[in-house]
């Protein structure tokens, strides 16, 4: 028994819904590490950590890391909430992008932060499984209404 069409496009609507939040999360975090001076932004990101650790003198290179780090976290999240309008209305390429730009950007930040145990769940882990969620989601729309091979 296969699923009708409007539970798939409920699929879609969760997804691109998930990949919104996810994305503006992302951008405002990177206009904050951008804008926020460098220890207290290393601080937020690795917020598990004791803050202590972050109250040295760091390199102005290290400020220029971050803020690249920064820059990335705000075209990730802009990247994700333009591919989540273009979900919304079945676009398969936006799946794709949305998977490849939020899902490795976000397996990055799975591997080294969340695996390293320097973030809380709230929000980072909340975030790895916000966008796995929507990958899931939409992956489960494609492959279930692609069309078959002749």
């Amino acid at each position: 028994m296969t699923s009708s069409k409007p539970t798939r496009s409920w699929l879609l609507i969760g997804a691109a819904l998930l990949w919104l939040v996810w994305g503006a999360v992302h951008a405002f975090a990177g206009i904050m590490t951008i804008l926020g001076d460098t220890g207290p932004a290393m601080q937020a990101i690795a917020d598990a950590v004791d803050p202590a650790v972050f109250q040295m003198e760091l390199p102005e290179a290290a400020g220029a890391i971050l803020n690249q780090h920064g820059f990335n976290l705000l075209w990730f999240g802009a990247v994700t909430m333009v591919c989540a309008w273009f979900i919304w209305r079945r676009n398969t390429a936006a799946i794709f992008i949305a998977a490849l730009v939020g899902g490795l950007a976000h397996l990055g930040y799975f591997l080294f932060l969340d695996l390293g145990g320097y973030v809380n769940f709230v929000p980072g882990t909340v975030m790895t499984l916000i966008s796995s969620a929507a990958i899931i989601l939409s992956f489960v729309y494609y492959f279930h209404t692609k069309p078959a091979a002749a």
